[in-house]
């Protein structure tokens, strides 16, 4: 069984293949992925074991593309997850206003046009993550390190060394940056980054509600920002709505009954009546791109990396593949007799993944430009569009591809 080891001090010195810095849910797959590819693997994490295997239900949850689920599968952590997962058998875009029901058209993408089976499945953060803390566990070649932080950061030529708050040191052949976008492995390593804000604000939260959803996810998009309704097991749904700042920050001070009144006329009444299921989450959106993904004898992974509107839900599919693309170059290097944290190496990956998070990340920038308005001509040419692309199966079916993940240059992982 893998090590958990909380911070409590000392300055003893631990070498391992690859250290992983960010515990959330990139850092344990990456981890289970370079584990079974032959390496020794230390996870650090700042925040302690128990917080971080709770495992009551908060309300947020995670739109897993099929290829995101593949990987999940050839790591042995889906059939820990599976009776816990809702497939999405078709989304349905609209566009209009709160109130006033969609426009003229809309987009309705069935998971019967593509081969594969459903295009994706709807899991809670609580199931995903403990999953992977127990598939960590389950794992000898990886230690965690749990209620620690990084302190500091040395490449040495050879390898590179880690400082933990408690004076503990750890050595490594590389670094993996898993912590998010305020990374402190990119910042030390001077990686700067590009971005903005869209002066939107996402609340998250998960709905009970009186009839069956069917499996069909919703994306409605008003002048303030898109509503997601994600189908969850039963008759629950995830919320994924977006409100400029100033709105979201008032609806978060109101009560749950306050809540749900401002909800109810942008959700509608499709699902009958609603009610509240966990707590409230807020979250400000933005766009952030790292303008490397590697550096010496270290590598950024998902939101370290690239941080993008949650409008086409493929925040966490786009980190998991970076997941799978990285565990595959690294694999092949070890192989091959290289050394893993050189910069060929690491070249290799950032090629691999830069140019497909860019695209992603301009075409959600884009999306969320386009729609969170309520210019006449912008809507017209919206819908107009919307009309055609349902129109056309081919394209229709490109766009269905793309949302499970499965176009472009797949890792051996996600096939």
């Amino acid at each position: 069984m893998a090590a958990i080891c909380e911070g409590k001090g000392g300055a003893m010195a631990r070498s391992t293949d690859i250290l992983i810095v960010g515990g959330g849910l990139n850092g344990p797959t990456l981890a289970l992925g370079l584990a079974q590819a032959g390496f020794s693997v230390t996870v650090i994490d700042a925040l302690p074991a128990a917080t971080r295997g709770e495992v009551a239900f908060d309300g947020r949850a995670y739109a897993l593309a099929l290829a995101s689920v593949r990987l999940l599968k050839a790591l042995g952590v889906w059939d820990r997850v599976a009776e816990h997962a809702e497939p999405m058998l078709e989304i349905k875009v609209s566009d209009g206003h709160a109130g006033q029901g969609g426009g003229l058209f809309g987009l309705q993408f069935d998971h019967a046009e593509i081969e594969e089976g459903p295009m994706g499945q709807m899991l809670e953060d609580r199931f995903l993550r403990r999953a992977l803390l127990e598939a960590m566990d389950d794992e000898p070649a990886i230690t965690q390190i749990s209620g620690e932080t990084v302190t500091a950061q040395v490449a040495d030529g050879a390898g590179m060394r880690l400082t933990l708050a408690s004076g503990t040191e750890l050595s490594g052949a590389l670094v993996i940056g898993c912590d998010g976008r305020q990374s402190g492995t990119a910042s030390r390593a001077g990686i700067k980054r590009s971005g903005w804000g869209y002066g939107q604000t996402a609340l998250v939260c998960a709905i009970a509600h009186e009839l069956p959803h069917h499996g069909v996810a919703h994306q409605f998009f008003m002048p303030p920002g898109p509503l997601a309704i994600l189908p969850l097991p039963g008759n629950r749904s995830s919320i994924v709505w977006s409100e400029s700042a100033a709105t979201a920050r008032d609806f978060m001070a109101l009560s749950d009954d306050d809540f749900l009144t401002a909800l109810r006329p942008r959700f509608g009444d499709f699902l009958g009546e609603i009610r509240l299921e966990g707590q409230r989450f807020a979250y400000p959106l933005g766009l952030s791109i790292a303008h490397e993904f590697v550096a010496d004898r270290l590598a950024l992974v998902g939101d370290a990396a690239h941080g993008m509107h949650p409008i086409a839900g493929q925040g966490l599919n786009a980190g998991l593949r970076d997941v799978a693309a990285l565990v595959q170059v690294l694999h092949e290097a070890a192989r091959r007799g290289e050394d893993i944290g050189a910069a060929s190496v690491l070249g290799r990956y950032q090629e691999w993944r830069r140019f497909d998070t860019a695209s992603l990340a301009m075409a959600t920038d884009l999306t969320n430009k386009l729609f969170s308005n309520d210019n006449p001509l912008l809507r017209l040419t919206r819908d107009i569009g919307m009309g055609a692309v349902n129109a056309l199966p081919r394209l229709r079916r490109g766009f269905l591809r793309e949302a499970a993940g499965l176009t472009g240059e797949l890792p051996e992982l996600m096939r």
